[in-house]
């Protein structure tokens, strides 16, 4: 058993035991999501790069930013288990997925998005 699968167990039995699986529809899970994924990124607003590298040392900082990303996790974790997803298998079919959409000799040290690195190289073999 992975340490993501003790993890869910954990949550399941969390929410189980507070007869909460009622209000965890689908749809209200991935709402849930998202508000905690917006908490996440309220913690950097407003603030630039350099600020928060820094604040990567305050605790204070790293206590909310520890339980915002254990928040967006938790929910992620729900919303899979009530979609059937095995997140990890998941995970890696998509680092599969993008491997090929972004091949390295294409995208290396390249922000571009996978479409603009394709115009690009059919661009490059047109020439």
């Amino acid at each position: 058993m992975s340490g993501l699968d003790t993890i869910r167990q954990q949550l399941l039995a969390f929410r189980d035991e507070r007869d909460w699986k009622q209000f965890h529809t689908l749809k209200n899970l991935i709402i849930s999501l998202n508000l905690e994924s917006a908490e996440l990124l309220e913690l950097t607003q407003w603030k630039t790069d350099t600020q928060l590298d820094a604040l990567k040392n305050d605790p204070g900082f790293r206590t909310a930013l520890r339980d915002e990303c254990a928040d967006v996790l938790l929910y992620l974790l729900l919303v899979a288990d009530d979609a059937g997803i095995d997140l990890l298998e998941a995970a890696q079919a998509k680092i599969a997925k993008n491997a090929a959409k972004y091949p390295v000799e294409q995208a290396f040290g390249s922000a571009k998005k996978y479409t603009e690195l394709k115009d690009a190289a059919r661009r490059k073999d047109q020439e």
